[in-house]
């Protein structure tokens, strides 16, 4: 099908998806999730021959984003599951008044109608985002990299499978078959039939739907996480947490970028931290990290110098750009300037510290003494995600079921007239 016939296909399906009621898209839910481990064999296959295609021009790390196993994707099915048993948000009455005059005015959740996501090299989010889209009462038009297209092609087709059995239109979840540039436009410009547009990717794929998009677009994403270890931070906690929020999994959006080190301390904990991620890790037989140093780390621990634009660089990589600041207050400067408003985190025992930290920094996700990567849909308690909205309006953080809702008021009245 050419772009122009799928978002044909999802505007004529947004209207069904309405009506569905809680009960009828659970069920659906539940059953894409079987559909889904059901044809396990044949994604496996799919993403086989995407990883094959992929081996020479991604790197290890964005191999990795792509890869799907088994256990993946039964983790893929249980997050639909874990969708399906959230509170419905259609049809939820967020606010009730009622006036002198005798009207009762509600304000209820109601589907956006067509989500649009253009998303790059991960497989995975074609079945969180048409789970989130089916819950909301939305249809979804789903436009994954080239990269990915075989693997997501095979969730789509599972997926549309479980729609069918428990009678929801199978054109509520739609994937586009050209990844050229052509269709991302065609999405950006897509008036009348996409209500809102959500890029999930890199820099320069958000920078261009926001530029360039004439349809009601969410920015997302970009993650130059910050952790801020202050002189008061339990060293040892510290450690652990910066090691998680670089090397769990670097190459996503909530892994730390920037390291930055009260200066009273930075001369106990950067050898504490070089050891960690390099020293050891090499020991161990795996990927150390490169610490690119500002002048003051650098005189303390060997590494790379840093260069103007580390500090603004989303690596997604085993990279890690460190720099000693004077304290809380230069911190917070520094993090004003050079983030992308996504997670940032304060490791501290001051509670008056951690106060200030928490309102001054203006990200998405603002932690005390935890690791950036809990930003995430999942460990936010809202099943999943169709990003992390680094903007304010009219999402902001992890997108889940509610993001993806409008409103509308609902007047009931009994022969008022004005």
């Amino acid at each position: 099908m050419t772009t122009q016939e799928i978002l044909e296909a999802a505007r004529s399906a947004k209207a069904q998806m309405a009506m569905a009621d809680e009960q009828q898209k659970n069920a659906a839910l539940y059953a894409m999730a079987d559909w889904l481990e059901t044809e396990t064999n044949a994604i496996l296959i799919a993403n086989e021959a995407d990883m094959k295609a992929a081996e020479d021009t991604i790197s290890e790390v964005m191999l990795d984003r792509l890869r799907l196993t088994k256990e993946r994707i039964a983790d893929m099915a249980e997050g639909i599951r874990q969708v399906a048993q959230l509170p419905d948000p259609v049809g939820k009455v967020r606010y009730s008044h009622s006036r002198p005059n005798g009207l009762k005015i509600d304000r209820v959740g109601c589907p956006l109608g067509v989500v649009a996501i253009i998303y790059e090299s991960r497989p995975n989010v074609t079945s969180d985002a048409a789970a989130l889209a089916i819950k909301s009462g939305n249809a979804c038009v789903l436009r994954c990299g080239k990269e990915a297209w075989r693997s997501s092609a095979a969730i789509v087709h599972a997926l549309k499978q479980g729609l069918a059995a428990k009678k929801l239109p199978m054109e509520a979840v739609n994937l586009i078959e050209d990844t050229t540039h052509d269709s991302a436009n065609a999405l950006m410009t897509a008036v009348g039939y996409v209500d809102m547009l959500i890029p999930r990717g890199g820099a320069g794929l958000i920078r261009a739907c926001v530029e360039q998009a004439k349809v009601p677009c969410i920015q997302t994403g970009t993650g130059i996480c910050h952790i801020y270890v202050d002189a008061t931070a339990d060293l040892k906690q510290a450690v652990d947490i910066v090691e998680n929020a670089k090397t769990s999994r670097p190459s996503v959006c909530n892994s730390m970028e920037v390291c930055l080190v009260s200066e009273r301390v930075a001369d106990e904990f950067l050898p504490m931290l070089k050891q960690r991620l390099v020293d050891e890790r090499q020991a161990a037989g795996n990927v150390p990290v490169e610490l690119r140093l500002d002048a003051r780390a650098g005189a303390i621990i060997e590494g790379s110098a840093a260069g103007e634009a580390d500090f603004d660089t989303e690596f997604l990589d085993y990279i890690l750009a460190v720099k000693v600041v004077k304290d809380v207050d230069e911190a917070i400067a520094h993090i004003s300037e050079h983030s992308t408003g996504h997670s940032e985190s304060i490791l501290t025992q001051d509670e008056s510290c951690a106060a200030r930290f928490t309102s001054a920094v203006d990200s998405a996700a603002v932690y005390v003494n935890a690791s950036t990567r809990f930003t995430d849909g999942g460990e936010f308690g809202l099943g999943c995600e169709m990003g992390i909205s680094t903007q304010k309006l009219h999402a902001r953080g992890p997108m889940g079921l509610d993001e993806l809702c409008s409103y509308k008021y609902v007047i009931r009245g009994n022969g008022q007239i004005r």
